[in-house]
């Protein structure tokens, strides 16, 4: 894994600053603490800083084709390099190293911008072509890496953090009301916004080609639904089964050791069995637990840890552990409200003493329909067809009744349109509590429905669980989970590879008929049957648990007063953009415990400290 940054020029007589491209380049050392290096040309300037996995001698970068007429800056792996470089080599291509980096130049020699259908791999790169003074950037299918970008008429900087891109002062720093909205209605704020206006960041899936001052941008794949329901229930756990062995097989090609996060669960515990069984020799493994038990899955990640032998490393989080939180916010750049943030930070801070790639089971849920909304889409979907009249008299019900009465949210729920619907699920605050919650003066920017979500559902003719899976995986999954697990671990210079995203076996998963995956009660039946030999039973058939923390605890003990001191003191800077009554009201209720509040108030905490280091 690696950090990557750049500057190009719409006048080719430019010349690019070599201190603010180093001073880019600098601010993603995390990134890449194994060494630096830097391509300067007319109108061009790229940073690459590395974090050596494969190649070690010989992969530095940038890395040229056979004139140096192009020249790239790579962040992630291509696992298939191996089998791609025979071919390349075949068709008289001369490979000068043995990364997986220099296979994406020779493609693109070949192919241009579509070289990126040939490749399976998570990455965000950045190619520079001197003879046509064009620049192609692209991030994997499934966003795993990330790349942000500011342009004006005169230039285009890019880098893998947003940090990178304000090192240049003369870039603006307005904050984006719509983005705000966005980070309190779902926790996150989704490509290509970002907090500040005219900055963008690429969608997963996206390339962008830059050229004669013009920005392009295009989609090159988006998953997509198309059950399949001729196929036998056999055939389907034979590919399944045969997909995730090769994924697992790509993905420990390394030149240094590889080991893997272990929960209790059954997406990690395949992993760990598929890998353990290529291996044949232990796999170093680690998991994080809580001292609240209904948090904990220490338990269950052991029986597999002891199944398999592994080299086990377990840690436990405590509240003392939010000594960590003010940095970890600053390190995302962006506000982001997903509290796992926090041990999945330190899992990989622990995981780095040891290794410097894991895998991870990360996307079981979103492809194989694990989450427990899922079910419940499927059941809110027998109100879709009642009677608007009968939709309102949910929604007047719901608007009579005390916010603590049991029962309310679902009266809600039942009289919102379904996108509204499923943001009210699986979103942090709702449109009229954001109403309540920002200043009069971001009103305008507050929206009543669910924009990020309302496309997707409009006109969509697939079945409940299929349609939450589509909107998951092209929202949740690159802008939650995995902004997560890119941000925490690379702060830690580990690299984490996430087999269950191999693009083919999210193809294959999404041409299953949803029963497949959410057989009646059963989720992820069809990964079950794949990893019913190799997963310990007890795993196999143990209860969900959430890789969530038990902030609903901590705020209602040791955290309450550090939650009333960040966000009511008169030196909030927050309160420049939330009322503070509303605050207010939103600590003491979940102090009463009438409800739990606590990912309010988490993202309300993010916010703050966001702001402190961010907000002059």
């Amino acid at each position: 894994m690696c950090g990557i940054a750049g500057i190009c020029f719409t006048d080719p007589q430019r010349e690019v600053d070599k201190g603010l491209l180093a001073a880019m380049t600098e601010r993603l050392a995390h990134r890449g603490p194994d060494g630096s290096g830097f391509h300067i040309g007319p109108q061009i300037g790229l940073g690459h800083r590395r974090l050596s996995i494969i190649d070690l001698a010989g992969g530095d970068q940038p890395i040229y084709n056979e004139d140096g007429s192009i020249a790239i800056v790579f962040n992630g792996e291509i696992y298939n390099f191996k089998e791609l470089r025979r071919e390349l080599a075949a068709a008289g291509h001369h490979l000068a190293t043995e990364s997986d980096t220099e296979v994406i130049v020779h493609l693109y020699e070949d192919l241009g911008a579509s070289c990126v259908d040939l490749l399976n791999g998570m990455f965000a790169f950045a190619i520079w072509d001197a003879r046509r003074r064009r620049l192609l950037a692209a991030r994997d299918r499934l966003g795993e890496r990330p790349l942000y970008y500011w342009h004006d008429s005169e230039r285009l900087l890019f880098a893998s953090e947003l940090k990178a891109i304000l090192t240049d002062p003369t870039v603006p720093r307005e904050i984006d009301p719509l983005a705000l909205d966005d980070f309190f209605a779902y926790g996150y704020i989704a490509a290509p916004r970002t907090i500040f206006k005219g900055v963008r960041k690429l969608r997963a899936g996206e390339r962008l080609v830059w050229e004669g001052g013009h920005t392009h941008t295009e989609k090159y794949w988006s998953p997509r639904f198309l059950p399949d329901n001729l196929r036998s229930r056999s055939s389907w756990i034979e590919e399944l089964r045969a997909l995730l062995e090769d994924s697992v097989r790509l993905r420990l090609r390394s030149d240094v050791p590889v080991g893997a996060f272990l929960s209790g669960g059954l997406d990690s515990g395949g992993v760990v069995a598929l890998a353990s069984l290529q291996l044949g020799k232990p796999l170093q493994t680690f998991s994080v637990g809580f001292r609240d038990t209904d948090y904990s899955e220490l338990d269950r990640a052991r029986l597999t840890a002891r199944h398999y032998h592994t080299d086990h490393h377990e840690i436990l989080v405590r509240e003392t552990e939010m000594s960590a939180f003010a940095d970890l916010v600053r390190h995302f750049d962006e506000p982001f409200a997903d509290p796992s943030m926090l041990p999945t930070y330190l899992i990989a801070r622990e995981a780095r003493r040891f290794v410097k790639v894991c895998l991870s089971g990360d996307a079981g849920d979103e492809v194989f329909a694990g989450y427990p909304h899922y079910r419940e889409a499927r059941a809110y979907s027998r109100f879709d067809a009642l009677p608007p009249a009968v939709r309102t008299l949910f929604g007047s019900i719901a608007a009579r009744v005390p916010d603590h009465v049991r029962g309310k949210g679902l009266a809600r729920r039942l009289s919102a349109p379904p996108a509204v619907r499923y943001q009210r699920q699986i979103g942090v605050f709702d449109g009229e509590e954001r109403r309540r919650l920002m200043r009069p003066e971001l009103a305008d920017a507050i929206d009543p429905g669910a924009r990020l979500f309302t496309p997707y559902f409009n006109g969509s003719l697939l079945d409940p669980v299929s349609l939450a899976q589509l909107v998951d995986q092209n929202t949740y999954l690159p802008e939650d989970v995995l902004v997560k697990v890119d941000r925490a671990a690379m702060k830690n210079a580990l690299e984490v590879r996430v087999p269950l995203l191999d693009h083919r076996i999210v193809e294959l998963a999404n041409s299953m008929p949803a029963a497949l995956k959410l057989n009646r009660t059963t989720t992820k039946f069809i990964l079950r049957k794949a990893l019913a030999e190799v997963v310990p039973r007890e795993v196999l058939t143990g209860p969900k648990r959430g890789f969530g923390i038990p902030i609903r605890h901590w705020f209602r003990g040791e955290l309450e007063s550090f939650a009333n001191d960040h966000l009511l003191s008169p030196s909030s800077r927050s309160s420049t953009f939330l009322q503070r009554t509303a605050v207010k009201d939103l600590l003491d209720g979940h102090r009463r415990g009438r409800r739990d509040l606590s990912d309010r108030i988490w993202a309300l905490l993010v916010f703050e400290e966001w702001c402190r280091s961010q907000v002059s």
